[in-house]
């Protein structure tokens, strides 16, 4: 949702194009940007049901305009996914099913979650990778939920990255590796923009480059 990681989306989807076909080439693709701003605060509101309208919008509008798949560049609001693809014709990439795939060719059965609290906290995400993965996912405590969730919106949405952040993300991470976790879900977009494989000796799931790898694979089916 912040141009922050759509950014990063757009820079995948045509690294992943690239390698495909190599030379000049890229990807075909339609971007509905939205004002981060306008859904941060219906988000704090609490207003889902607005928020449905304007991601259901979004989608008929790309759909409309000749896209033939839909990818939500954000794990949050995944919580408005199925009514999204109720809603169009084309399929929607749904960002943690990619992710979970990538989990299991791991061999992975414990995993901690890092995201906004809505992903951490609600079952749209979690419950998924739980019910058609049969993953255990562990989330960190409310605390640590809370310093999660406002790094992502205080810094990473705002294009900050702070060392001082990236250590309470690892030491957050390192709790949830003595609670069982044996690969760490990176479920909030912008968090790749912090926290990368280099900085953990457990697996992490980038789930920003796991979701625009599935949509340019799917493309090319």
């Amino acid at each position: 949702m912040s141009w922050e990681s759509s950014a990063e989306y757009y820079k995948l989807i045509n690294e992943f194009t690239k390698e495909r076909l190599s030379g000049w080439h890229s990807s075909k693709c339609l971007i509905y940007s939205f004002d981060f701003a306008e859904i941060e605060k219906l988000q704090n509101e609490n207003e889902w049901v607005k928020l449905n309208g304007i991601m259901i919008d979004a989608a008929r509008k790309l759909e409309a305009g000749g896209a033939e798949c839909i990818l939500i560049c954000t794990n949050t609001m995944h919580k408005t996914a199925e009514e999204i693809q109720a809603a169009i014709s084309i399929p929607l990439i749904h960002i943690a099913d990619a992710t979970g795939e990538e989990i299991k060719t791991k061999g992975l059965k414990t995993v901690g979650l890092l995201g906004t609290k809505y992903t951490m906290e609600e079952n749209f995400y979690k419950g998924r990778l739980s019910e058609q993965f049969g993953l255990k996912v562990i989330i960190p405590d409310k605390p640590d939920r809370e310093v999660i969730h406002n790094v992502i919106y205080d810094e990473l949405c705002l294009g900050k990255i702070s060392q001082v952040s990236k250590e309470k993300f690892k030491n957050i991470i390192a709790k949830l590796e003595k609670e069982g976790a044996q690969g760490i879900v990176l479920g909030c977009t912008e968090i790749t923009l912090l926290i990368k494989q280099d900085d953990l000796k457990i697996p992490v799931f980038d789930t920003t480059k796991i979701h625009a790898k599935a949509g340019v694979e799917f493309a090319f089916k």
